[in-house]
């Protein structure tokens, strides 16, 4: 490895994402994809995270998926309804590939539990109780839910939120595609979420580690990983 590429790589080395145990994976990544991962890494957040219930469309999901990505939220909670989850490939970009998706069987299961791991569940709903996007408090760690294209966040799931929230609108239309919806959200509550919370807002050092391996993993070609995972290559 040439000198260049050992400076760029040295905060990895001194903080223990690259060593002897993982050479043999990432001896097979270019030093500027390794430094790149760790870089994205460093910026990403489990203090705001998305719950979709019953999101049908593969186009929407893709969407979502890309806009979480891009803001750096790195779970997706997916409860299905009457299609599978099989999002559009030319439309998500493998963002999906960088995301940690858990699917839930029930949207009660899945509020329950993030509710349990600290979470508020403020639903995106156009209600006499919603607040504007831009009022969410995001004090504490926050999941943003989105429902299905044509009926919206179910009741059940609007009776276990703790807020409906909306996005102010100046024209005819009351309501944008919820793709566009988890876009423009996410902006404005990732924006402020990291002003407000600090260094609560990112990833701890375990769990960037964590997902350090397995984006390294995932980088390798399809053949080597299995290799690497059957411990056929060390």
């Amino acid at each position: 490895m040439e000198e260049q590429d050992l400076a760029m790589l040295e905060p990895l080395f001194f903080k223990g994402y690259l060593h002897e145990n993982n050479q043999h994976i990432w001896e097979m990544i270019l030093p500027k994809r390794l430094r790149r991962m760790y870089d994205i890494l460093n910026k990403r957040t489990e203090y705001v995270s998305v719950l979709t219930e019953a999101v049908d469309d593969g186009h929407n999901q893709a969407a979502i998926l890309r806009s979480a990505e891009a803001f750096g939220v790195q779970n997706v909670h997916i409860v299905t309804g009457k299609h599978a989850f099989d999002p559009s490939r030319s439309i998500s970009k493998s963002a999906d590939s960088w995301l940690t998706l858990k699917k839930h069987r029930s949207i009660e299961g899945a509020i329950h539990e993030l509710k349990r791991d600290g979470y508020q569940i403020i639903a995106s709903n156009l209600s006499h109780d919603a607040v504007p996007v831009q009022e969410i408090d995001v004090s504490k760690p926050t999941v943003l839910m989105f429902g299905n294209e044509q009926s919206g966040i179910s009741a059940k799931a609007l009776d276990l939120s703790d807020q409906d929230f909306m996005i102010p609108m100046d024209g005819f239309m009351q309501s944008f595609n919820v793709s566009v919806a988890a876009a423009l959200s996410l902006y404005e509550v990732t924006r402020r979420a990291k002003e407000q919370a600090g260094d609560q807002y990112f990833l701890d050092e375990e769990r960037k580690k964590e997902l350090y391996h397995q984006w390294m993993m995932k980088t390798l070609n399809p053949r080597v990983r299995k290799m690497v995972e059957t411990g056929k290559m060390k």
